[in-house]
């Protein structure tokens, strides 16, 4: 029985919104194909409130939640409205994470799905991260489940956004976890030149790599931690953000995109995978690309421009899919917590 569905996502970058209109059928194996999907760029206005939705107090943020929810909801309606799309069987929404700390038992992405029924009148999955945490798990990453199920044919999902995670199999179970922020620092450093991000990795290619600043990225905690695992914003205020001050801004780029390409690389040589499948905003930085592929001896495939941009907003789809059938959408053995679940919050 085929199942068409929406997929909604807002990753920290804020890149914009992904809408992705999809069909799922499953024979022997689950077989998807994407109908309609497009990024929706973030207004100023917009940008600003969700960047500093980390600010805010209980009552603004609470307030937040609903107006982004409602905001969700009338660009869905547009999106069908505009493409005149039917049969929607139900719409999964990411929502945009504000606070992520998975040791403390909480995580929290705005955009209240009943909101978004309201607006649609669609069945609506949405809250895919809560439950996992709550029990013992990061989290994070989540599309794993999809990599498992839609993608398997690749050694291992690398996922190039805010920030970069991988997913890939070890004695027979997925394992997955948050490599190294990306586009996260990346992007915020090309502000600095009134450039949204660094197209092609041009800035990074015109800095110098300061061994020092190198050092002590490499240096930090997380990389030598076990997996799972999982970063947030909140990691990268703390601890990123503070070594880049006072470094000249192409010498920072130039840096940390050379430290994000020694961080993939060595958990691939760990891994000694053979073909990995890349997508995000990442994959079109070519001097990134470019430096992972100096530092292995793997495939990297770059795959249709679709598949690039709206892979996760693809599986955040198939997870309402998997949800609305109450079959596992969530795996512990990626996330950390006590069992494969079937996660998310029906309106």
């Amino acid at each position: 029985m085929k199942v068409q569905a929406i997929g909604l996502m807002s990753g920290t970058s804020l890149d914009g919104l992904d809408i992705c209109f999809a069909a799922f059928e499953k024979k022997e194996s689950w077989n998807f194909q994407i109908l309609k999907a497009e990024t929706l760029p973030y207004s100023q206005n917009w940008e600003k409130k969700l960047r500093s939705s980390i600010h805010l107090s209980s009552e603004e943020l609470l307030e937040l939640h609903s107006e982004y929810g409602f905001y969700l909801g009338r660009k869905v309606r547009e999106f069908i409205d505009h493409n005149h799309l039917e049969n929607i069987d139900l719409i999964a929404s990411h929502g945009h994470t504000v606070f992520h700390q998975p040791k403390k038992k909480f995580t929290l992405q705005i955009g209240d799905g009943r909101a978004i029924k309201i607006e649609t009148g669609l069945p609506v999955i949405y809250d895919f991260r809560s439950q996992d945490v709550l029990m013992g798990g990061n989290g994070a990453p989540l599309v794993p489940i999809g990599d498992e199920l839609l993608f398997s044919a690749y050694d291992a999902c690398l996922n190039l956004g805010g920030f970069s995670n991988i997913s890939l199999k070890q004695d027979q179970k997925r394992i997955a976890f948050d490599i190294v922020p990306v586009n996260i620092v990346l992007n915020r450093l090309a502000n600095k030149f009134n450039k949204n991000f660094d197209e092609n990795g041009d800035l990074a290619r015109k800095g110098s790599i300061d061994q020092d600043l190198l050092k002590r990225l490499n240096s930090l905690d997380f990389y030598y931690q076990p997996h799972p695992k999982s970063l947030g914003i909140e990691w990268c205020n703390e601890t990123i953000f503070p070594l880049l001050e006072g470094i000249k801004t192409e010498d920072a780029i130039a840096t940390f995109t050379e430290h994000v390409a020694q961080q993939i690389s060595n958990i691939v040589n760990l891994y000694c995978l053979r073909n990995i499948l890349c997508t995000g905003g990442g994959s079109y930085n070519t001097c990134l690309i470019e430096k992972i592929r100096e530092k292995t001896e793997f495939t990297v495939i770059i795959p249709e421009r679709q598949i690039i941009d709206y892979k996760e907003a693809l599986i955040f789809a198939f997870m309402g899919v998997l949800r609305i059938k109450n079959e596992i959408n969530v795996l512990s053995s990626a996330t950390g917590s006590t069992g494969d679940h079937s996660s998310g919050i029906l309106a």
